[in-house]
């Protein structure tokens, strides 16, 4: 019978740890950049959170991207000893770029609360100053 009671017992623990999950949904909140390099976001008067704390999605840091190309420079002036002769390049395939993204002091960001409230996701930049 006893092993009966402690099954029951595991039962209502799970339900209540899920209730509380449930208590709990997902919040969107706003901050402002206070340190780029660590990173850090002020969320309230008195809550500012660290890297470790934010998780980043492309929209709000730097990333490497591979883009093709298929374009031709402008004409520029390759004349030699005083002679003009413009031309022009073709480039084209694939490059590796750089997205400088990433956050500066200042800016304004929307953020996504984990469930458990203990990381924020930093989803993008809202266009202004808090």
């Amino acid at each position: 019978m006893l092993a009966d009671a402690s099954g029951l017992v595991e039962k209502i623990k799970r339900a209540a740890i899920e209730a509380q999950e449930a208590s709990k949904p997902v919040t969107i909140c706003f901050g402002e950049v206070v340190c780029e390099a660590p990173l850090r976001i002020k969320v309230e008067q008195k809550l500012i959170l660290g890297e470790r704390q934010l998780i980043l999605t492309g929209n709000v840091m730097d990333y490497v991207t591979t883009v093709s190309t298929d374009w031709e420079t402008e004409a520029q002036d390759g004349g030699v000893d005083g002679a003009a002769a413009l031309h022009t390049h073709r480039i084209t395939g694939k490059r590796q770029i750089t997205v400088h993204n990433g956050l500066h002091v200042g800016e304004s960001v929307i953020m996504i609360r984990q469930q458990e409230g203990q990381r924020f996701v930093v989803l993008d930049r809202t266009g202004g100053r808090l």
